[in-house]
């Protein structure tokens, strides 16, 4: 007598000790177990058993079965043959390449999950399973929770023209219907990011420092217009930031002290920080601000590197107009990048790089995974990832981070 494979199918209502039933019918038996799956949502179960068992007992382990659903009630069961061929070619489809689609809203509707999974069947992938990483909402007490989270595993194969193509279908329909996404392969690296490096300006805090300074010296206007025309490409970012800098001659360095106190820091910071440091992340700040305020989020988060412009001060503690070292743009936050990865051992895979502007292209390219936060279109078109919708502690979904295993302080449970 042979052996064959039966696919189990259980819906209905969840309760406690429903697998430990059906298992131990199939155990009775002897069943191989060639696959297994289960979820529950809003306390109804579907749960999938794909078993290999000899032909003379398949029968009784199906009634079996029936009689002990029959007792527990309100659940059903179904019951499927699957031949030697098709197991066979299903068991050589999974071992194609698999993707992580991350989608992240204030709320998500039909519509929007209508348009992600529109992209996914375009390019020939199939969902192997959703997986909600937000907590469940409040429908009495909505502002409670502000964010939602789904993300996709699928399976299928893309080249690397196909992936292009995916990204560029994915950015249109993230603009047409205000969700923001992280399309990831499914890989080792994925699961174990070890390096975050993030830009400071307008990134983890809401400002551009050396407007607040500008401000306080009284030459915010013509700091505005050397900046709006480095913006059109009259000048390039060294240029622009040497003549910004030297319209802050004079400056009490006191001020700055006051300045970095009044920060506004960007939302889901402290959670996103607090969650990094608990889970062993290396965090770097790689910036075309100033070392004063980059050092002052140091302090505040225990952050592990700081790389950003000096200002010289004189010996009359006010500012000289000048900077000390090499200037931090584009290109150097990307070398950065590279040599703390260096530094810690990190593989460039497992490194995480967050900016907003222009000069945050290079890093964002650099890294594993590069995001680009509440950014203008140019750099959203041309970075991979993008959160707009959310705070900053949006990045914890795109590494993979349920609410469930987050405190209310952003510690793991």
């Amino acid at each position: 007598m042979g052996k064959e494979q039966i696919l189990i199918r259980i819906s209905g209502e969840d309760r406690i000790g429903l697998t430990a039933s059906i298992m131990a019918i199939l155990a009775k038996y002897d069943a191989q177990i060639l696959d297994l799956g289960q979820a529950d949502i809003h306390s109804t179960l579907t749960l999938g058993i794909l078993i290999r068992i000899d032909e003379a007992h398949s029968g009784q382990v199906m009634k079996e079965l029936l009689f002990k659903i029959t007792e527990l009630g309100s659940i059903s069961i179904g019951f499927s043959p699957v031949s030697d061929e098709d197991y066979e070619a299903w068991a050589g489809r999974q071992g194609r390449n698999r993707y992580i689609l991350t989608i992240i809203g204030r709320s998500l509707s039909a519509e929007q999950i209508h348009a992600a999974t529109e992209v996914i069947s375009r390019h020939g992938l199939n969902i192997d399973a959703i997986k909600r990483l937000t907590g469940r909402m409040s429908i009495m007490h909505p502002e409670r929770n502000v964010r939602a989270c789904v993300e996709f595993s699928l399976r299928g194969f893309l080249s690397a023209d196909d992936k292009k193509a995916m990204q560029q279908d994915l950015m249109v329909m993230g603009e047409e219907t205000g969700i923001d996404f992280s399309f990831q392969k499914d890989d080792m690296y994925r699961r174990m990011r070890r390096l975050i490096c993030f830009d400071m300006d307008s990134t983890l805090i809401q400002a551009e420092c050396i407007d607040e300074l500008a401000r306080r010296h009284g030459v915010y206007d013509k700091v505005a217009a050397i900046t709006e025309r480095a913006m059109r490409g009259e000048i390039d970012f060294k240029e622009s930031f040497t003549e910004r800098v030297a319209l802050l001659k004079g400056l009490d360095i006191s001020v700055m002290q006051d300045i970095a106190e009044r920060l506004p820091i960007t939302e889901g910071t402290d959670r996103l920080m607090k969650v990094l440091k608990t889970c062993g992340y290396k965090i770097a700040i790689l910036s075309g601000g100033f070392t004063f305020f980059g050092e002052y989020l140091q302090r505040r988060y225990g952050i592990d590197y700081v790389y950003a412009n000096e200002l010289e001060v004189g010996e009359d503690g006010r500012l000289t107009g000048r900077y000390v070292g090499e200037i931090v743009d584009g290109r150097r936050k990307a070398d950065l990048l590279k040599l703390i990865a260096q530094t810690e051992k990190v593989n460039l895979a497992q490194t995480i790089a967050v900016g907003d502007g222009a000069n945050d292209l290079p890093m964002l390219g650099e890294a594993g995974l590069g995001i680009a936060f509440h950014a203008k279109p140019r750099v959203k078109q041309s970075a991979r990832q993008s959160i707009s919708t959310i705070g900053l502690d949006g990045v914890l979904y795109f590494i993979g981070f349920k609410d469930s295993q987050l405190g209310e302080e952003g510690k793991l449970c």
